[in-house]
């Protein structure tokens, strides 16, 4: 008889777990079922794919097939007689073996239709995309609209994918790469199975303000070195409009001014906090008046920043 070799036609390794065998399977039967295959081999193929998990879902067969040693796929060779006798049915090939009663252990049941065929409800695939959304729809929660192109089964029972435009709702306190499923809009299902889900996968646009860490939020304040040195009162954007921040005297560059309950809700309640990381801003052009006051400012002042205790000479 011919080789056969079954996890290269399952597409999976010869340490695949028993998960992974079905997994597999199920893939490549919806890809090659002979109601939806347009590959000439398509019959011929599902066959295979059949055989091969009929073997190896099963531990005791799996090991004995395990125990027949590798060659090459198509290579002639003799199993020993206790194999054909349990899984060759004397012959030397697996013809006899039942679709049928393979697909029916686990797709939970065979249907018939009118000419007596056996046909088998197969449940869709879940699709999944990915949908931007603004760090503004994340924290205000909000819809957005999503055109895609999805697989459907037509009238003469062949798949073809169609246009489909969705308003997809997203909730506050929604996080990167929370999943929002949309039952039912997947995969086609065939002989009256049901169709998979549609997953939306959100992914948080930069934002040229905001930097994201968690619930929480950071964005570089700048301050006018008389700002940092006597204190001040600035207004700063939040995303729930601006507030008055109190800016300390002495405040130094990198210090993190925390602003309690402005960052981002959380899926499970509360409320992030949200940072100003303090830069200072140095004039690059001045004027006479202001020049000679830097002068003055420059005589009178003690202050060495060379010598004064500071990370930036680390």
């Amino acid at each position: 008889m011919k080789y056969k070799d079954y996890y290269e036609i399952l597409g999976v390794g010869r340490k695949a777990t028993t998960d992974e065998i079905k997994k597999a399977y199920r893939k490549l039967a919806r890809r090659y079922h002979p109601d939806v295959s347009k590959d000439p081999q398509g019959e011929a193929k599902f066959k295979d794919i059949a055989e091969a998990y009929a073997t190896l879902r099963n531990p005791e067969s799996r090991q004995e097939y395990d125990n027949l040693g590798r060659h090459a796929a198509g290579q002639d060779f003799s199993p020993p007689p206790e194999w054909r006798q349990r899984y060759g049915g004397g012959t030397e090939t697996f013809d006899d073996i039942d679709l049928a009663d393979i697909l029916n252990a686990f797709r939970g049941g065979r249907q018939t239709r009118g000419n007596g065929h056996a046909y088998f409800a197969q449940a869709g695939e879940d699709y999944s995309v990915t949908i931007p959304v603004t760090l503004e729809d994340v924290y205000h929660g909000g819809e957005t609209e999503v055109a895609l192109e999805l697989l459907e089964i037509g009238l003469n029972g062949l798949p073809h994918r169609v246009p489909r435009t969705f308003r997809v709702t997203i909730p506050k306190g929604a996080t990167e790469g929370q999943r929002l499923r949309l039952a039912g809009l997947g995969g086609p299902g065939t002989d009256g199975g049901k169709p998979g889900d549609l997953y939306m996968v959100l992914t948080i646009l930069p934002h040229p303000l905001y930097r994201i860490s968690g619930n929480d939020l950071y964005f570089n304040l700048m301050l006018a070195p008389w700002e940092a040195v006597l204190g001040a009162t600035v207004q700063v954007p939040t995303l729930a409009g601006k507030v008055e921040l109190s800016v300390k005297p002495g405040t130094a560059a990198g210090q993190q001014l925390r602003l309690a309950k402005r960052g981002l809700h959380g899926a499970r309640g509360g409320i992030g906090d949200l940072y100003a990381v303090v830069h200072i801003a140095v004039p690059t052009a001045v004027g006479p008046r202001e020049r000679d006051l830097y002068q003055q400012l420059s005589a009178v002042s003690a202050f060495n920043p060379r010598t004064h205790p500071s990370k930036r000479m680390q």
